[in-house]
């Protein structure tokens, strides 16, 4: 929950999520590796080394 937290101030202030904010929608930090074939929410769960193959 604290990581949404600091998102969400993050978000509420950054102009690249202008339009999400203008538009209600909360946005939802992600990875998103080959369009789509995997979406990761936690980085640290990332395996880089699997992604280069």
């Amino acid at each position: 929950m604290f990581n949404l937290k600091l998102f969400l101030k993050h978000r509420d202030h950054a102009p690249e999520f202008k339009d999400i904010r203008e538009s209600g929608r909360v946005g939802l930090p992600c990875i998103v590796i080959n369009d789509g074939e995997q979406i990761v929410f936690d980085y640290m769960t990332l395996d880089i080394e699997d992604i280069k193959k």
